[in-house]
């Protein structure tokens, strides 16, 4: 295992420090476990395209991340129909089924995502899946990766008083699995998902999939990664290693 031993290394190390010993780690789904916003994107921009949203020119990638990405249905409705909720409320009903027939073929884990896995199962640590996504697609989404047996519980936006940004997914997360906000970390690549577990009191590994780094530290993420691989992570996962006692793996 290669780590980087710059300052950036040192920083990330302390700043999840503080969660020794780790009890849990909490994932999102869409962008986090998985590249997904591609297809959403595509499956957005054809759909609206069609009953011509926008005058019929297709949405653009900054369009998509500034105002969907990350976002509850309900709240993605009420912005691209505001005069007529139900018809959106429809409307993402069907992009949803899109993204699914899509996602059969095109979905592929982010980089690094099972090495991290086989972390958090060496220690035992509890986990769960943290998601404003549909419950077909969060379901399909992790069956296809293969960590339908990974996850302790899934937790879904809709089942919850408010979603993300709200606190509420995150907190009924910590709930369910019986751990404190003080030894369970969150990882997130969307704003909205990055703000709900910062105000649910709990440290945000953010990643870099599509959505821009100045976007994403506006909603103060710990530190932000390319992807699992990112040598930033392993420093300070061996950090926490460390501080548990953990005896280093031999390479």
């Amino acid at each position: 295992m290669t780590i980087s031993s710059g300052e950036n290394s040192v920083t990330s190390s302390c700043s999840l420090a503080r969660l020794a010993p780790l009890e849990a780690v909490l994932f999102d789904v869409d962008g986090t476990l998985c590249d997904s916003d591609p297809i959403h994107h595509l499956a957005f921009r054809e759909m609206l395209q069609e009953i011509g949203f926008n005058g019929g020119v297709p949405i653009s990638e900054q369009f998509f991340v500034e105002n969907i990405a990350g976002k509850h249905n309900d709240d993605i409705a009420v912005l691209l129909f505001p005069n007529d909720l139900e018809r959106g409320l429809k409307f993402c009903v069907d992009k949803e089924a899109m993204f699914r027939r899509l996602a059969k073929e095109e979905l592929k884990p982010i980089q690094g995502l099972y090495k991290l896995k086989k972390w958090v199962e060496d220690r035992g640590l509890k986990r769960a899946a943290v998601t404003n996504a549909p419950k077909e697609n969060a379901e399909l989404m992790i069956s296809t990766l293969r960590l339908s047996d990974f996850f302790e519980a899934v937790i879904l936006g809709d089942d919850c008083e408010h979603a993300k940004p709200f606190p509420d997914p995150y907190l009924k997360a910590l709930d369910i699995l019986k751990v404190s906000k003080d030894h369970t970390v969150v990882f997130e690549d969307s704003v909205s998902g990055i703000k709900a577990g910062v105000v649910a009191g709990m440290p945000v590994v953010g990643l870099m999939t599509r959505n821009p780094e100045h976007l994403l530290m506006e909603a103060k993420p710990t530190f932000l990664i390319k992807n699992y691989e990112d040598p930033k992570l392993w420093a300070a996962l061996e950090e926490l290693d460390r501080l548990a006692g953990v005896a280093p793996a031999s390479t």
